[in-house]
């Protein structure tokens, strides 16, 4: 998967990074700053000083509304912009309203933390962030300019223009790295709070846990029920065949019918103890989370090390989870990335457990592309994990699983 982020991209080779759109996306979210901070910067002030002349009439008011509502407009447009550095977003903090009407959505907007948050980044925005950006391009773009306009025939010019080739070499990653901060920064003062995504979106969290939960559970019962039941008799009746092919005539239409019955039953167990280890994994259960993953990267057509430095077990639902997501990352790798070696490592920290998978493939890996990506950070994120992943095209790829293991 390409990088997400200008701060990812930044981590790109050096070609890579200066062919990738990066910098281009960088240098218009930049451009679109200073535009915008020309239009808001006088808009703002005309509104609030129209406020306060007229803050004794009735006018006065609509004015410091508007004033006082500006914010909302200028971070849509932020967030929009956004996500030409960063593909992930920010999510609109506002609720959504119920009752109709200019008046109802003024009242509600006024109510709310997240429009004087941002009205503040307005203002921020208006006063000192587009003239930022407006120094950080002038440095990048226009400053390589005048040095390369320095006297061709004069020998102490001839530094200027190195210089000025080595900041126009260098404009992209300027421009790229003030990007990234700039996103950063308006994803911290515009993104919603834990008190404002409510307690609707909470229950719907906690329901989904109970319900993979609740998966889990019927899935270690139905392993335990095949382990115990179904694939105790079929071994039993393999071990009858097999004495009753001792009591036939070698050769004899019987025994080939018995050595016949023998090889299906065997098939029968292999694919049921395959099915067994796909829904809930024995070793898994006995011995932990090292060792299951061991077992799966033994059965790897790629070349796997696995490094775990686990303090003491984790609960049940944490090692299911991180088990199931390592065994999808190493069927991905096994299926998709062409990789001559893959690494496994597993450690808690901070209260944590992280593991990272990483292969040197060709990289490219896209969660919109099926391979399951999707599914691992939706079974990280029910038990309050995330993904991170880094693969640009060419490879290496890096997967790290967190998961809090308190």
């Amino acid at each position: 998967m390409s990088p997400t982020t200008a701060w990812q991209a930044l981590a790109l080779r050096p070609l890579h990074f200066v062919s990738s759109p990066w910098p281009l996306k960088s240098l218009v979210y930049l451009a679109s700053g200073v535009v915008i901070g020309v239009i808001t910067l006088p808009s703002l002030a005309a509104l609030l000083a129209a406020g306060l002349v007229s803050a004794v009439a009735v006018i006065g008011i609509v004015f410091l509304i508007g004033f006082a509502l500006s914010g909302v407009v200028v971070a849509r447009l932020e967030r929009r912009r956004t996500q030409w550095v960063d593909t992930n977003g920010i999510e609109d903090p506002h609720r959504t309203l119920c009752e109709p009407g200019a008046r109802a959505w003024i009242l509600a907007r006024l109510r709310e933390q997240a429009t004087w948050r941002e009205l503040a980044f307005a203002i921020v925005s208006a006063t000192s962030l587009w003239f930022v950006d407006a120094a950080v391009l002038a440095f990048a773009l226009v400053l390589p300019v005048f040095c390369f306009g320095a006297p061709t025939n004069d020998p102490d010019a001839w530094p200027w223009v190195l210089i000025g080739l080595a900041l126009l070499c260098t404009a992209p990653y300027i421009i790229t790295a003030w990007a990234a901060a700039r996103a950063a920064l308006s994803r911290s003062m515009l993104s919603a709070r834990d008190e404002e995504v409510g307690a609707a979106l909470t229950e719907v969290t906690r329901s989904r846990a109970r319900l993979v939960q609740a998966f889990d559970n019927e899935r270690t019962r139905i392993e335990r029920d095949l382990h115990d039941g179904v694939q105790q008799r079929l071994s039993s009746m393999g071990v009858s065949i097999g004495l009753l092919r001792l009591d036939a005539t070698p050769g004899s239409p019987v025994g080939q019918q018995l050595e016949l019955l023998h090889q299906q039953v065997s098939l029968a167990l292999g694919e049921l103890r395959d099915l067994t280890r796909g829904v809930q994994p024995q070793v898994l259960t006995d011995n932990g989370l090292a060792a299951a993953v061991e077992d799966i990267a033994s059965r790897c057509a790629t070349p796997v090390g696995v490094e775990f430095n686990l303090f003491d077990r984790v609960a049940v639902s944490i090692e299911v989870a991180m088990y199931f997501v390592i065994s999808e990352a190493l069927t991905n790798v096994d299926r998709y990335s062409n990789a001559n070696n893959a690494t496994v490592i597993g450690r808690q920290h901070d209260g944590r457990l992280v593991v990272e998978i990483r292969d040197d493939g060709r990289g490219g890996a896209d969660p919109s592309a099926g391979t399951g990506l999707i599914g691992i950070a939706e079974r990280l994120a029910v038990q309050g994990g995330r993904l991170k992943i880094s693969s640009p095209a060419g490879g290496p790829t890096l997967l790290r699983a967190e998961v809090p293991c308190r």
